[in-house]
Formats: structure tokens, sequence, C-alpha cells
């Protein structure tokens, strides 16, 4: 009985173990990433959408990656500062925690953050027409609050422009569309429409892709799903075209995955011990590719 028992464990704990045994190493050393934060969508309402879908052919799907709360910004705050700094609404707030961005000034890394309609100017105002604040999250954090060297990484995102253009895009950066073509306000199909219209060229672009992991993922589902189940799909040179990983991660083990990528280190929290993305990475050519959902 009790060998019985320990063989069942055994076959319990299996997924886990090799979830947990993905660390930093299985990931290739991509030179820059990009996140690109779509809002408030199911999983399969995303998945469903055109250009989207055609992001896990030519690229990798994260087919169990999930949101850790609601409202958006304890989500924001996770993906950049590996806790959610008991964030529990959207007003602004003011945070004395540590960052990602810390960790790429640490590295002589740079980072940036490309917010559409974004007044510039360190502003601190919840609103400004179609651009919020708490989609923003290093605008949450006291150390880039106070300094206008660190707020001026915040830029409108008609920048981007100009950065491919010239070579200069930044090591880590955020796309932060605005209210409309984010789906927040309305929905998945708008902003699907419009990531073909604003990344369908730049897909394209060696400029832009060269080096580059590019991430698109949503902050939360909608309320119809308190299993917070949403779409991210990773697109690049150092990821297998097609691949489906249905390992369970979350925005905790997307900023893992980078900081192991980019060689940062971590900032200790929930970020430290999650598991980093596997399985998707072209070095992982001769292992089976994972069947789609």
């Amino acid at each position: 009985m009790k060998r019985l028992l320990l063989g069942l464990a055994a076959i319990l704990l299996f997924p886990i173990a090799m979830v947990h045994g993905a660390d930093s190493s299985s990931v290739p050393r991509f030179n820059k990433v990009m996140i690109i934060i779509l809002e408030n969508a199911n999983y399969r309402d995303a998945l469903a959408q055109p250009f989207l879908g055609t992001l896990t052919k030519s690229g990798a799907l994260l087919s169990q990656f999930y949101a850790e709360a609601h409202p958006s910004l304890p989500n924001y705050i996770a993906l950049t500062a590996g806790t959610t700094g008991g964030v529990t609404s959207n007003g602004p707030v003011s945070l004395d925690l540590r960052h990602i961005g810390d960790l790429l000034e640490a590295k002589g890394k740079a980072w940036k953050v490309y917010a559409e309609a974004y007044p510039g100017h360190c502003f601190l105002g919840k609103q400004s027409g179609t651009y919020v604040r708490k989609h923003v999250p290093f605008l949450s954090f006291e150390n880039v609050q106070k300094d206008v060297h660190r707020c001026a990484n915040i830029v409108e995102a008609s920048v981007l422009t100009a950065d491919v253009a010239s070579g200069s895009l930044p090591d880590y950066s955020l796309y932060i569309p605005d209210q409309r073509n984010d789906g927040h306000d309305t929905g998945p199909a708008f902003a699907d429409r419009w990531m073909a219209q604003a990344f369908g060229p730049l897909l394209k672009n060696d400029a832009f892709m060269k080096g580059l992991l590019l991430v698109v993922t949503f902050d939360e589902a909608d309320d119809r799903d308190p299993a917070n189940h949403i779409f991210t799909a990773l697109i690049g040179e150092s990821v297998l075209s097609g691949s489906v990983s249905k390992n369970p991660y979350n925005h905790y083990s997307l900023l893992r995955t980078i900081e192991g990528a980019l060689s940062l280190g971590t900032l200790e929290k929930n970020d430290a011990s999650a598991s980093s993305i596997a399985g998707v990475w072209r070095q992982n050519l001769s292992g089976p590719k994972s069947l789609r959902n």
C-alpha cells in the first residue's frame, strides 16, 4: 500500500516538476523584448481573431497563460515588479517597489514605454483623452514618479517609428495602446484589426524584428472567466514557429523569462520562484512539438 501511495504521488507531482524544472538556462539570449498589452478578453475570444490567430502560426502560443488579478492595474504591476504590491483597484498608487527598470539600469540596459495618447512630462493624472495611467505600470513606482530622467523613458507611442528607423529600440519596452486600440472600450475584434494595421508591417521589417522577442498578451480576461485565462503569443527569430506550450504560466513567468534572457537577475519576489517559459524556443528543435488545444 505504501509503494502504491508513493507511486500515485509521483504521478501527480510529475507535471508540476516538469513546469518548475524549467529555469532561465533554457531561454535563448534574445537581444531585445517588446511586450504589447491588450485588454480584457477571454482566451478563446482572442484566439478566434484572425490576426492574433496568425501570430500563433508564425510564433508560439502559450495556451495555459493566466492573469493574476482583477482589475487591470495589479496585473501590470505584477508583470513589471514581480508582485501586485497589494494593489486591488485601478486608482493611482505610489509604490516603493523595485521593478524591472531597476534591474535593466543596473546592467546598463535601456527601457522605454510607448504609450498611445500619453501627454508627456511625467503626467500623473488618471486619464487624458484615450490615455489612462493605470495601463502604464512604471508611473506607479515612486522611483520613476520622482525622477524626471526616468519619467522620460515613457513616451508617446509615435516615437516608435523614429526609434525603429534609427535602430535605437531599447533592450526592454512596453507598447501600451490607448483605450480604443487595446480593446478595452471596443472589444477584441477592434483590437485585432488595429494590431494588423499597426504591427502587421513591422513584423516584416528586419529593422524592427532583428534580435527581438515580441510578446502579445492581455492584462486580464473579462469577468465571465473566473480562471483569468488569457491569450499570449511569442514572435521572433528565437521562437519555434507554430509551437504550443500547455504548461501553466502567468505574468510572473514572462517576467522571469525576460530576466533570464537579458541576464538581469531577479526582483526576489514571485518572479524568483516562477518558471521560465520553455518548449517553444528554436534551440529545442530536437524535441517534440506540442499539439494544439
